[in-house]
């Protein structure tokens, strides 16, 4: 017997060791995956290449020490850039242009907004374009903005009003905002300026005496929309047919809004303004003149109560950003304070067709080798690539039971192969006697 052979047990032993301790030291450890070993036999060759049926083997060999990429729990941890791969794939890293690849999703943003990992490691994706559209096929490192989402003037409104053909002209004239007798309906819709200053654009219904007639009174803030000093409002006649929708003649109206020709009011020259303490209205800064379509073309006079059922307006004030959200397929939500929401940004994953052919890095990463081949990079839950779940982490796939066994294997496995050292030992000292 070989003293050789009994060593070569310790070491395959004591990798099993190693192998297992590092399991289970990182047990707790974020997106890691835990590894084996695999042994195999060694038999000394002849120098024609070949062994007779005698041969008796050398001992083993540590084969490979292989990771095992299984599915890891995934447990929510509330925060908004933790991320977790549910299937397929690795988050791409950018280390000052070194990619590497990883499991783990805990990721934060720092002083300039760059998303990274706890090692300064860029994430990376796919970014967007002037337009807020996502760029595509050009890796980039993700960032959140902080600035704030710039105002947007109101250019359009729309409505959907019914005005009740039961109702009866009011017994005080002639029309007055302050007198709530003198109108049969009224709302209010609040319109933004240049600089993101909200106003009240106000509505009011008057029933005429003729059947199937109306008139409508707009102000913005309480006063003219294109004339700041004058509180008369603008006015226009709304006619109806006798099955109750809206009949509209285009043209300019003298003193009121004009109507296109898909019936469609414009508001052309309105001047923001702002009111003064000596309850006048003066400039505030914002554009001199703006242009608003007001589309109340699902106006009806039905024999129902008069009210507004649906209401929208495409301008918005500043906002701050409030909140930040990720969906299953990778794409990043910032949510503002005056309620918009923009995309920002779209984690991209990476996979690889021999996983086991990459090399660790450390720090729960690994780098492309020859033997993993090139990586195919796509967008979460699109081809082969898993799915995102967003305020989670991904657990260690380590089963603590099973690495307690197999600590107890390794060292029986050691025990064992040391006794055949002793054996021999013994033996050797057995013939040493003899001579």
């Amino acid at each position: 017997m070989s003293f050789n052979v009994g060593l070569s047990g310790l070491a395959a032993a004591n990798k099993a060791l190693d192998v297992t301790g590092n399991n289970i030291a990182n047990v707790a450890t974020t997106g890691f995956k835990s590894s084996r070993t695999e042994f195999a036999d060694q038999y000394a060759q002849s120098i024609r290449g070949t062994s007779g049926k005698t041969t008796v083997g050398s001992g083993v060999t540590t084969a490979a020490v292989s990771q095992q990429f299984t599915q890891g729990n995934i447990e929510s941890t509330g925060n908004s850039l933790d991320m977790a791969i549910n299937g397929n794939g690795f988050f791409v890293l950018s280390d000052n242009g070194s990619k590497l690849y990883t499991r783990a999703g805990a990721f934060y943003s720092d002083k300039s907004g760059n998303i990274v990992d706890s090692s300064g490691n860029n994430l990376q994706g796919y970014t967007t374009d002037s337009s807020g559209n996502l760029t595509s096929g050009v890796l980039s490192n993700l960032a959140i903005d902080t600035s704030n989402l710039a105002p947007k003037a109101t250019s359009s409104i729309s409505e959907t009003v019914n005005l009740n053909s039961s109702a009866t002209a009011p017994t005080i004239s002639p029309f007055s905002a302050d007198n709530t007798s003198s109108y049969n309906y009224t709302f209010n819709t609040d319109v933004y300026d240049s600089q993101g200053n909200a106003h009240q654009l106000n509505q009011y219904f008057v029933k005429d005496d003729t059947s199937n007639s109306w008139t409508m009174y707009t102000t913005i803030d309480g006063v003219n929309p294109t004339d700041p000093t004058s509180s008369t409002p603008l006015s226009n006649p709304l006619t109806f047919n006798a099955d109750g929708s809206y009949s509209y003649t285009a043209g300019d109206v003298t003193g009121g809004l004009s109507v296109n020709d898909d019936g469609t009011f414009s508001l052309a020259g309105w001047v923001p303004a702002a009111e003064q303490s000596d309850g006048t209205y003066a400039s505030n800064g914002a554009s001199a003149t703006a242009d608003i379509t007001l589309d109340m073309s699902n106006l009806t006079q039905y024999n129902a109560t008069s009210a507004t059922t649906a209401k929208d307006q495409d301008g918005y004030a500043t906002g701050e950003l409030s909140a930040l959200s990720v969906s299953d397929t990778g794409q990043l939500t910032a949510t503002f304070t005056n309620g918009k929401t923009n995309i920002i940004g779209q984690v991209a994953l990476a996979n690889f067709a021999n996983v086991q052919g990459l090399s660790p890095a450390g720090g729960t990463d690994w780098r492309e080798t020859y033997a993993s081949g090139v990586p195919v990079i796509g967008t979460p839950n699109t081809g082969t690539m898993g799915s995102l779940s967003a305020s989670s982490l991904e657990d260690s796939n380590v089963d603590l039971t099973a690495e307690l066994v197999n600590l107890i294997k390794a060292q029986s496995n050691y025990q064992a192969n040391a006794k055949t050292i002793s054996t021999e030992s013994t033996i050797m000292q057995t013939t040493i006697q003899m001579t």
